[in-house]
């Protein structure tokens, strides 16, 4: 919103890109759940734009993503966020963008030392030059801590009008966005991605571990945020809706997985990913009963419907709470 405004302030027209990715859907992800009920469900890179008055470009970039994901050059950060690569990729299709719309720069709202993965001063050259777009990438925010751009050379951007903010302090940036006239805006220090979340980072590498292979789609990538996950044997996963929006998401893939859900109880719809037997698919449905409101010792009528075949129903006791190890959780 800062590094928008700052440029929009000198009179140059600007458009926003936001890039899909699959993993930063954090509008979807709060509109399943009830937690902070007051909190506005909304597409954020939307409603930025809405707020400065820009159009903005969705851009999906799904498939071509997946390789900076599975294989990135950079490594990743404390989790299984490839920054860097993720930097260089989201900057590389900005400038082919830019090119194809007769753009003449791009702007990042980055800040130098704000972000120990991509934005430390000896990377922001990496990025410049790795992604292609050169000294026609411009950093409004800390511009004046590093060489002046072409835009800048040119006169197209007035340098001085730009600012030298660095490191991970926001109080500058609330100050600027109070100047600005902005009383609402993300939290500074946060952001969207879901691989820079630890829990998340375990179901991914759980997916891959299990699968022997570091391959996932856009589904499988959308279901890790979704429920409870638990693995009670090496060859099957549950996925658990905690509460109502998540079970009537997981009602979508009812088709696709082996499902099972309580039919005397209120309780959760679960997936079950994996090749079963009778056996596992018993010791599955006494742990989705468990989470039913009959889950204590009281016999729980399930039932269990497998891909192509007709549902049927099991009596089961559930599983009592000391018997679902803290390992299954994933």
């Amino acid at each position: 919103m800062l590094a928008t405004k700052a440029i929009l302030a000198q009179g140059i027209p600007v458009e926003g890109l936001n890039f899909f990715t699959g993993f930063c859907v954090e509008g979807h992800t709060s509109a399943l759940r009830k937690k902070d009920p007051q909190k506005q469900k909304r597409n954020n890179a939307l409603w930025v734009a809405e707020q400065l008055g820009i159009k903005l470009h969705i851009i999906d970039i799904v498939e071509e993503y997946k390789q900076i994901v599975i294989n990135p050059k950079y490594g990743y950060g404390s989790h299984l966020n490839p920054c860097l690569d993720c930097k260089i990729f989201m900057i590389r299709k900005a400038r082919e963008w830019m090119v194809a719309n007769d753009f003449d720069f791009i702007i990042t709202g980055e800040v130098m030392g704000q972000r120990p993965k991509s934005q430390r001063k000896h990377l922001m050259p990496i990025v410049a030059e790795e992604s292609g777009a050169s000294d026609r990438l411009l950093r409004p925010l800390c511009a004046k801590n590093l060489p002046p751009t072409l835009p800048e050379r040119l006169n197209w951007v007035n340098r001085e009008q730009l600012f030298n903010f660095s490191g991970r302090n926001r109080k500058p940036q609330i100050n600027l966005a109070k100047d600005y006239g902005f009383s609402e805006y993300a939290q500074p220090a946060g952001g969207c991605c879901f691989l820079t979340n630890e829990h998340y980072s375990n179901k991914l590498s759980d997916l891959w571990r299990n699968r022997g292979c570091k391959e996932y789609e856009l589904d499988d990538i959308l279901l890790l945020k979704v429920g409870r996950h638990l693995r009670p044997k090496p060859h099957f996963k549950l996925i658990i809706g905690r509460e109502e929006g998540e079970n009537n998401y997981l009602e979508g893939y009812r088709h696709q997985f082996t499902n099972l859900q309580s039919l005397s109880q209120t309780g959760p719809l679960a997936l079950l990913d994996g090749e079963v037997g009778a056996e596992d698919l018993t010791l599955a449905a006494k742990i989705v009963a468990r989470f039913s409101n009959g889950g204590n010792q009281t016999p729980v009528l399930m039932q269990i419907q497998e891909p192509t075949k007709e549902p049927r129903t099991l009596e089961v006791i559930p599983l009592p709470p000391t018997d679902i190890l803290e390992e299954w959780y994933i």
